[in-house]
């Protein structure tokens, strides 16, 4: 059963006031638990049978007030009782759970493996199949005396893991009802330029002046009808929260789970696919008898052919400048694509520059085929399906220079006035056709209230909020190409007193802490030692001066700023698609389009006067 994939023998979805807002139970499925085990000659199966709502709720409580929070620490402490998760000694344990649930009369019973996803303030359990032994295996992990585990351990809780494939399907399917939870179920963005390229001194020229071709948003394709996902889902978040939580459209859920889980068995579960396949049903155009027709391509397209391609980057920095500190970036980033192709092509493409690049990390669509790489090439053919897809996932090296270097200073000169520095270059060493569409800088200040500001950038301008001031470098529709430029902005910047602001920032403080996404809203206020959250917390704000706790990176306030930025026309890591060498077999009349796209994520300049965070690398041999 542990090689045989993935079925699933219930999904519940729990709010945080321990109440069930939805669940799922599938017959067939928990027929063949109880079969399983009457096969080893036990029925055992029978005497653990899929518990009642009512019953996982309290199960699920028992385990937040016993582990400290709803995940847990995943670590065995002094008060971690035998048979509990944190007794596993394992971090793996917050994600993939086991809840004890009571009986009225006689003993309880144990499910597991629940694998824990939360979204939107919502709890996901799925419950997967797995066999008798990997069951009895962990039973033997709640009541082993020694702590800890080794990745050479053979009765580990990874080894364990590593034989049920299950785990995998069950956290896509917690992560696809996560996304329809949220509301979350578009396509991946494709984008492509909004003017060719001529090329040569024309670009060059117009791209000085920032009128460089832009790219614009390929919408989803119509030519496989999909049901708005929009409407419901938003008619239903429209409504007021209740109790923080948004309400989510369970007739949409419903029919998702009965489309893309028959019998309890994923199928597919492109949200896409399988909302297509209900309202029209599967395509009717003959396929020529030699081909089969791909789960994810249910329709066959008809009408213009063309091919797009668009590599889409986030790059995350750490700036320092300093001299016992290095800079560090990282760049992660996708290739998406939308064929709109009649038939059941195939496309080839190669990827080239691979060791150029650095590519650290390296995944695929399950649609396609790659080779293995042959030093710096590697080769992918696949038939791809309908609408905007995730071709592949990578991770790499910035290999070029920093978009935006320099240095950004902040001193407090007084308890309510700071004078600060910024001089920064923005696209130095870029070239057209990188175009930078945008670059603002924010200096967040979570916990203290501007009053004002004095000073004047030598370029863009300058805004302010209650609690951050914004420099617009580059403004939207004045795109920075074939040069770079030095900006400099020095000032002043005044608070109101603490004592204006004191009462105010507590109880916001406590309002947006109340439900955020990585929060585990608990309900009661039980003093446990066993939870770390609370005395990491403790100890923090013991020790450290008070600022905002959903800005971790304020510790010491006001340590960095943030630049936001986008830029098209290339990539930071190198790692580019050649659409001249994209071939579709059979051979069709069909334009390959491709462009590129950088958006920054967390990139963070430090200042350079005051404290930051840093992590001391392994020197090379």
């Amino acid at each position: 059963m542990s090689g045989g994939g993935c079925s699933v023998r219930a999904i519940w979805i729990l709010t945080p006031h321990d109440t069930v807002a939805f669940s799922r139970r599938f017959a067939v499925v928990e027929k063949r638990w109880r079969v399983a085990w009457e096969a080893e000659g036990t029925g055992k199966g029978a005497e653990m049978p899929l518990p009642e709502d009512y019953a996982v709720t309290a199960a699920f409580a028992n385990r937040r007030r016993r582990e400290g929070t709803a995940r847990g620490s995943g670590i065995r402490t002094s008060v971690s009782s035998v048979g509990s998760d944190s007794w596993v000694d394992d971090p793996i344990i917050r994600h993939i759970i086991s809840l004890q649930i009571n009986k009225e009369e006689g003993s309880g019973f144990m499910l597991w493996p629940v694998v824990l996803q939360k979204r939107g303030g919502y709890y996901v359990l799925v419950l997967p199949l797995v066999d008798p032994q990997s069951f009895r295996a962990f039973e033997s992990l709640l009541k082993r005396p020694d702590c800890g585990s080794s990745p050479k351990e053979n009765g580990n809780l990874s080894s364990i893991l590593l034989n049920l494939p299950c785990i995998t399907g069950a956290f896509m399917v917690a992560n696809v009802i996560g996304d329809i939870i949220t509301g979350d179920v578009a396509e991946p963005e494709v984008i492509v330029s909004s003017a060719p390229s001529v090329g040569g001194l024309l670009d060059s020229l117009t791209g000085s002046i920032g009128i460089s071709a832009r790219p614009k948003h390929i919408a989803a394709p119509t030519a496989a009808p999909v049901a708005s996902v929009s409407s419901p889902i938003g008619a239903a978040q429209s409504d007021s929260l209740k109790g923080g939580i948004r309400p989510f459209d369970k007739d949409l859920l419903r029919n998702f789970i009965i489309g893309a889980l028959p019998f309890g068995t994923p199928q597919d579960l492109n949200y896409g696919n399988v909302t297509s396949v209900r309202t029209s049903g599967f395509s009717a155009d003959p396929l020529p008898t030699d081909q089969k027709q791909p789960a994810w391509k249910p329709y066959l397209y008809k009408g213009r052919q063309r091919t797009l391609f668009s590599s889409l980057e986030t790059i995350n920095a750490a700036l320092y400048d300093r001299d016992d500190v290095p800079d560090f970036l990282s760049v992660s980033g996708q290739v998406t694509c939308r064929a709109e192709l009649e038939g059941l092509p195939d496309v080839s493409l190669p990827l080239t520059g691979l060791k150029a690049a650095r590519v650290e990390v390296l995944s695929f669509h399950h649609c396609v085929q790659a080779s293995e790489p042959s030093g710096d090439k590697q080769s992918l053919i696949f038939q791809p399906p309908i609408g905007n897809f995730v071709l592949m996932h990578y991770q790499a090296p910035c290999n070029n220079d920093p978009p935006v270097k320099g240095f950004y200073q902040l001193s407090m000169v007084s308890e309510n006035e700071g004078a600060f520095l910024f001089k920064l270059r923005l696209m130095e060493a870029y070239k057209s056709p990188f175009l930078m569409e945008f670059c603002t800088v924010t200096m967040p200040f979570p916990r203290r209230r501007v009053a004002s500001y004095d000073g004047n950038p030598s370029v863009g301008t300058v805004s302010m909020t209650e609690h951050s001031i914004e420099w617009r470098i580059v403004s939207s529709g004045r795109g920075l190409s074939g040069r770079s430029i030095e900006a400099t902005f020095s000032g002043t910047v005044r608070f109101h007193s603490k004592t204006t602001q004191r009462v105010n920032s507590s109880f916001q403080s406590v309002s947006t802490m109340a439900y955020t996404e990585d929060s585990d809203c608990e309900q009661d206020n039980t003093k446990n030692s066993s939870n770390l959250d609370d005395y990491l917390m403790e100890k923090m704000n013991k020790d450290l001066p008070a600022v905002d706790l959903e800005e971790p990176l304020s510790w010491h306030a006001y340590n960095y700023a943030k630049v936001s930025f986008k830029i098209a026309g290339g990539t930071l890591s190198g790692l580019i698609i050649d659409p001249r060498s994209v071939t579709i077999y059979p051979s069709v009349k069909a334009p390959v389009e491709y462009s590129m796209q950088v958006s920054s994520g967390d990139y963070i300049l430090w200042n350079t006067l005051g404290k930051c965070p840093s992590a001391a690398l392994p020197k090379e041999l």
